[in-house]
């Protein structure tokens, strides 16, 4: 493991890694609004997994489309890349939003991360109960054993505002009603999402710009992950603690190597490395724009990051459309 983090360059792999994303998206453009979710996420996943066989990793897929016997490529504990450079873990979601994408709905995205081999966690696919802010904020001055009324009145006080200016982005589902009752009591305003909670996560880093300061509420594990991944480049605070509902998903979490079900984990501790995340905006919303489409041509947005120095940058790709693509 000590080679790999000393082979891993993130700078000189950063580029590659925002051109997987950016193929991902691309190869999902045509499907925007066309109702079909898995032809959307197939595309994705396909475009993704070609882009990242070309770069020189010896890569392990460890937040991936599922497990092996669910997910044809892209799979957990799939190896990818040339097997010439660097051993990483790669967590990634080819179309993150696919029904958003389907629906032609804000927010979906396509996004990977990178770090040395080892430095994330195997997360299950089960369910976690999350909770972010942003960065500037004293450590754990949020935390999951609060109740949300606590969590926003504890925020509000850290920022110098009353809860009537916190705004909590939360999944809409029914298992979250009594979380959104409760905040809603504080003054606090809601902004619901049907889908994408790594974007939901990101957007509490710069909540100046998507007016969130804060995510709370139960979604996917291996997303957890991969928000975690972001906030270590854009900075600010994550707290996850799976979820389990039945014998078979406690398993799962013990072939993941999981053996404390109850343990919160911070943004640190699910991604205990510096790493180097990409996403590229397919329908567009608060953090990147939609794909632009134009007569022979087809434009993209990515943002790409690197925790070990903090930099962000957006990159516009522009490429022409050859006929054959487009018919």
């Amino acid at each position: 493991m000590s080679a790999a983090k000393i082979d891993f360059n993130d700078r000189l792999l950063s580029l590659g890694l925002a051109r997987v994303a950016e193929q991902a998206a691309l190869a999902s453009a045509s499907l925007v609004g066309r109702g079909d979710e898995k032809a959307a996420d197939q595309a994705a996943v396909n475009a993704m997994r070609e882009q990242l066989n070309l770069l020189d990793i010896a890569g392990v897929v460890v937040i991936g489309e599922g497990e092996r016997d669910e997910a044809p490529m892209l799979y957990i504990g799939e190896e990818v890349g040339t097997g010439n450079g660097p051993g990483v873990d790669i967590a990634l979601d080819p179309l993150e939003g696919t029904t958003l994408t389907a629906k032609d709905m804000p927010n979906a995205l396509t996004v990977i991360a990178m770090g040395p081999r080892g430095s994330m966690l195997h997360a299950p696919d089960v369910y976690m109960d999350k909770l972010a802010i942003g960065p500037g904020f004293p450590e754990n001055v949020v935390t999951l054993d609060m109740s949300p009324r606590e969590r926003v009145e504890a925020l509000a006080k850290a920022k110098g505002c009353t809860p009537e200016d916190i705004t909590v982005c939360i999944l809409e589902r029914p298992r979250h009603e009594a979380m959104i009752a409760e905040v809603r009591e504080t003054g606090a305003a809601i902004r619901l999402i049907t889908d994408g909670d790594v974007a939901g996560v990101m957007h509490c880093a710069e909540s100046e710009t998507t007016g969130i300061d804060m995510y709370m509420g139960q979604g996917g594990a291996p997303e957890g992950v991969l928000a975690a991944a972001a906030l270590k480049c854009m900075g600010g605070q994550i707290f996850g603690r799976l979820m389990f509902r039945n014998d078979d998903e406690r398993g799962r979490a013990a072939k993941a190597g999981i053996t404390d079900l109850d343990r919160v984990y911070a943004r640190d501790e699910m991604v205990t490395a510096d790493v180097i995340f990409a996403a590229t905006g397919v329908t567009g919303g608060s953090l990147l724009p939609r794909i632009k489409r134009e007569p022979g041509w087809v434009e993209t947005t990515t943002l790409l990051m690197r925790s070990k120095t903090g930099s962000v940058r957006r990159m516009s790709y522009r490429t022409p459309i050859w006929p054959h693509v487009e018919g």
